[in-house]
């Protein structure tokens, strides 16, 4: 074939396919949080992300060149990612002083990079995936290289998985698998279900018997994890005997003034609402106290310590430490202090929460960026990493384990502590503050990942948030009560922890992570691969 070096320097796809693989990347990003409706800015839309991935797959699926497919599932990918993190640009730009151009630029480079996976995903599709096969292998090697490109983002650089095509279907009916499989795993299942829509039939139909049987177990047992899902309801003997009262504080403090005007409004709030409250159990944000102890202004973290060592309640605040390590040098962590009955007000408090899982440039800064971050005006840029598995916090016969803000999304790591059945958290806190990103969708986008968690897990979900979304979350991932976003508030509810069996998910995860998962999609794609290899062979020996 005659090679044409001008040709192969020309974009690979046409204005068409171009501008529909935009917009339905665009699609795929509302489908996490459709903000248009509801009574709230963002409703996942599973049946919409569907859609919008089988146009990817359709576009694939007849791809004429490894070119070809990288430059679809990048295109896609883009869009995609960028429609789903655009808010970054206003934590920033308007709270971190980075000009416009140079936020627009940073944010277009991160959804840009992160891409790269998917493109490369849908060139070992190309490369896999013969025309010759039929359709379920083709589903099935799309499934496993979309969820492989899935977990690479986040997992490399530390991961930024949000957005996972998964977190659409937390109200769809793939939910039911979640706690079988998790988030990524609803990823390989959309993927799947989306080649299959799209894929070219070219009259290949099933003439195997162990095909054929293949298909029967497979069904059958998606079936019964259906029947048995523990996202159906959570049994009496499950749940503790008596409810915790707990009251979720969210303070409303601007982000631009967190850190200056508003810290006298912050820890005149916070105060009050800690001392007056009449819960068993008072939850602040993360870092609603902006200040590390010794920065109070005077008796007044004795005041909290002294209320809750000689009363009933506890509480859990979210606020920088300090403190010095072997080298003598100073480290900040973003912490969750818990107070309790019977600690004495000479002690700091008798439970600590270090944050894990930091975010890249907001609480560390990677190698080779602090020219990037000494372009922004950010407070507190530089935390040090608690352990991944941290102690829970033991009140009232309920294990209770803290996480702060995006840590979260690390469905994997927050398993970690259900190694032990016997010592496995009966209730998860979340504190976030992502007043970063002003009362836009990411309130609602980060919603729905605390939602998952919750089902995948098998336990409640409680959200103290700044700005939102403050909320209950049941173990089947359903919101009980929720406060309006951007509003001073507390919300208020009796909580039952949730004790005993785990789901498959929260056992098998927290013993191997999700090398599982690697291991099926890599053998997958090898089967897949086998097959494209003896049909090839195949042609060659008995076609004309």
């Amino acid at each position: 074939m005659h090679h044409n070096p001008k040709h192969s320097q020309r974009w690979p796809l046409s204005v068409t396919t171009t501008s529909c693989l935009i917009v339905f990347g665009l699609a795929q990003a509302l489908a996490l949080a459709w903000p248009f409706e509801g009574s709230f800015k963002g409703t996942p839309q599973g049946w919409l992300q569907c859609v919008s991935l089988a146009v990817l797959a359709w576009n694939l699926d007849r791809s004429q060149s490894r070119g070809q497919a990288f430059a679809q599932g990048w295109l896609f990918s883009f869009a995609w990612l960028l429609g789903s993190t655009w808010w970054l640009f206003i934590s920033m730009n308007r709270y971190g002083g980075l000009s416009a151009p140079m936020a627009v630029l940073a944010v277009m480079t991160l959804a840009a990079g992160l891409a790269l996976l998917y493109g490369l995903a849908c060139v070992a599709f190309y490369v896999v995936s013969q025309r010759s096969l039929g359709v379920l292998p083709r589903a099935c090697a799309f499934a496993s290289v979309w969820v492989l490109a899935e977990m690479a983002r986040g997992t490399l650089w530390t991961g930024f998985p949000w957005g996972a095509v998964g977190y659409a279907h937390i109200d769809s009916l793939l939910q039911h698998w979640a706690p079988w499989v998790g988030v990524y795993g609803l990823c390989a299942f959309s993927a799947f279900l989306a080649m299959v829509l799209a894929a070219e039939r070219r009259g290949y139909g099933v003439t195997s018997r162990a095909t054929l049987g293949g298909i029967v177990v497979a069904t059958a047992l998606l079936c019964l994890t259906w029947i048995t899902s523990p996202s159906q309801n959570t049994t009496d003997e499950q749940q503790s005997a008596r409810p915790l009262r707990i009251t979720l504080l969210q303070g409303n403090i601007p982000q631009d003034l967190k850190f200056a005007a508003g810290v006298s409004h912050a820890l005149r709030d916070y105060r009050d609402a800690l001392l007056t409250g009449t819960s068993d159990l008072m939850v602040t944000p993360e870092t609603a106290i902006p200040l590390i102890p010794e920065q109070m202004p005077e008796h007044y973290w004795a005041q909290l310590q002294t209320h809750f060592s000689n009363g009933s309640q506890a509480a859990l605040i979210g606020l920088p430490l300090v403190r010095r390590n072997d080298e003598g040098q100073v480290q900040y962590s973003n912490s969750v202090l818990g107070l309790m009955p019977q600690v004495t007000p000479a002690s700091t408090a008798n439970y600590q929460y270090d944050k894990h899982h930091l975010v890249p440039f907001g609480e560390f800064v990677p190698p080779l960026f602090q020219w990037f971050v000494r372009l922004m005006n950010i407070p507190l840029g530089d935390f040090t990493r608690g352990d991944v598995a941290q102690p829970n916090f033991m009140f009232k016969g309920e294990r209770i384990a803290p996480n702060i803000c995006y840590e979260d999304l690390f469905g994997e790591e927050l398993a970690r502590s259900f190694a032990d059945p016997n010592h496995a958290p009966t209730l998860m806190i979340n504190l976030s503050n992502i007043a970063w990103f002003s009362d836009t969708v990411a309130i609602d986008q980060h919603l729905h990942i605390s939602r998952m968690r919750a089902l995948e897990l098998g336990r409640p979900m409680l959200r103290a948030t700044n700005t939102g979304a403050t909320a209950i979350i049941n173990a089947q991932g359903r919101v009980m009560q929720r406060l309006p976003s951007a509003v001073q508030g507390a919300l208020t509810a009796d909580v039952y922890g949730v004790h005993g069996a785990l789901t498959p998910y929260a056992r098998w995860v927290s013993v191997w992570g999700l090398w599982p998962l690697t291991a099926l999609a890599l053998l997958t794609l090898m089967i897949v691969a086998g097959m494209a290899h003896a049909s090839r062979h195949g042609q060659r020996r008995f076609g004309p």
